[in-house]
């Protein structure tokens, strides 16, 4: 079984960003950023936090409750942990850590320190004695390029899982064969439209469409003026179409597509589909912006059972990422 996010987890996975990452400049911004998730999540969970240097880490917490909080010492390239961490899956009930490999989203960035992570975490015994590990290096595959419904399905887009670099030398049919083989589940739903300017993952599906429960999507809608509007009205169309495993048509619910974020001359690719579920609340990314409190209030309609809390996440996109891109959920059983 594939979990989907919502199912009740043990932790959750940060990788810290350090003066040998790209955040170097700015790290007086994204810190207190990361600060932010981590104190949200050790009212709820663990927090896994990776890291080089954990003295730092805990200069950048300061005085807070650390009984929640696992910290593991290893070189990291950067921060993205929702796709170069562990997926988790269960298999005959038994858990199991799936490492994929992860190359800096197709051989734009470094990703040597960064795809040792896993198995050290395993091979240092973070992870609970039950969970087993299977290497998957053959295969290319990121966290944030997949999404889960717990029951049987898998939401993903062609543009990434079938762009340069990454497992191209397989066609559709194919990828789609071992995806369905790989997490014993029924069937794939692609998106082959939909994209946000200045996304380095070629089209990673937690920044266009998400699974909130087994029958609703929420996803990133704009209006006609923006540049998105053709691609992301195709994607829209896409989802009208798909149908749940009993025939149903999906629940749709239109995020408003972030006001726009520039480094420069470029545009960032700000999402509000870039949101974590975690034990008992929904985290999501905010830009300062008006449409923040339309993007909350739409998500606490979806998830009327859980605190729904804005983190300012304008630091994070300056890297062209968000929330989600920076965390990684374990489900129960995967840490004590």
């Amino acid at each position: 079984m594939f979990p989907a996010e919502w199912y009740n987890q043990s932790a959750v996975m940060l990788t810290w960003p350090h003066e040998d990452t790209d955040w170097y400049p700015i790290l007086d911004e994204v810190i207190p950023c990361f600060v932010s998730i981590a104190k949200e999540i050790i009212k709820r969970e663990k927090l896994l936090i990776v890291t080089p240097d954990i003295n730092q880490v805990k200069q950048d917490l300061g005085n807070i409750d650390y009984s929640n909080i696992i910290f593991c010492s290893l070189n990291t390239n950067d921060t993205w942990a929702r796709d170069h961490g562990p997926i988790s899956v269960f298999v005959n009930e038994v858990p199991y850590i799936l490492d994929f490999t992860f190359n800096g989203w197709g051989l734009k960035f470094p990703a040597n320190y960064d795809n040792q992570i896993n198995k050290s975490l395993f091979d240092r015994s973070v992870f609970t004695s039950q969970v087993g590990y299977q290497s998957m290096l053959h295969v290319v595959l990121e966290g944030g390029s997949i999404e889960s419904d717990g029951e049987g399905t898998i939401l993903t887009t062609s543009e990434c899982l079938l762009s340069v670099n990454r497992n191209e030398y397989k066609d559709k049919r194919e990828i789609g064969d071992y995806l369905k083989m790989l997490f014993d589940v029924k069937r794939i739903l692609w998106l082959n439209n939909g994209y946000l300017e200045g996304d380095d993952t070629d089209s990673h599906v937690d920044t266009l469409a998400r699974f909130c429960n087994p029958s609703t999507i929420a996803y990133v809608k704009c209006t006609e003026d923006d540049e998105h509007y053709e691609e992301l009205k195709l994607m829209e169309d896409e989802l009208k179409a798909f149908r749940t495993l009993s025939g149903e048509p999906y629940v749709l619910v239109a995020l408003p597509m972030a006001d726009p974020v520039y480094d420069g001359e470029q545009r960032l690719p700000a999402t509000y589909a870039n949101f974590l579920i975690i034990n008992q609340a929904v985290l999501v990314p905010t830009y300062n912006s008006p449409k923040d409190q339309i993007a909350l209030d739409t998500l606490k309609e979806v998830f009327p059972d859980r605190e729904v809390i804005g983190i300012n996440c304008l630091p994070l996109i300056k890297q062209h990422g968000s929330l989600h891109c920076v965390t990684m959920q374990l489900p129960a059983g995967f840490i004590e």
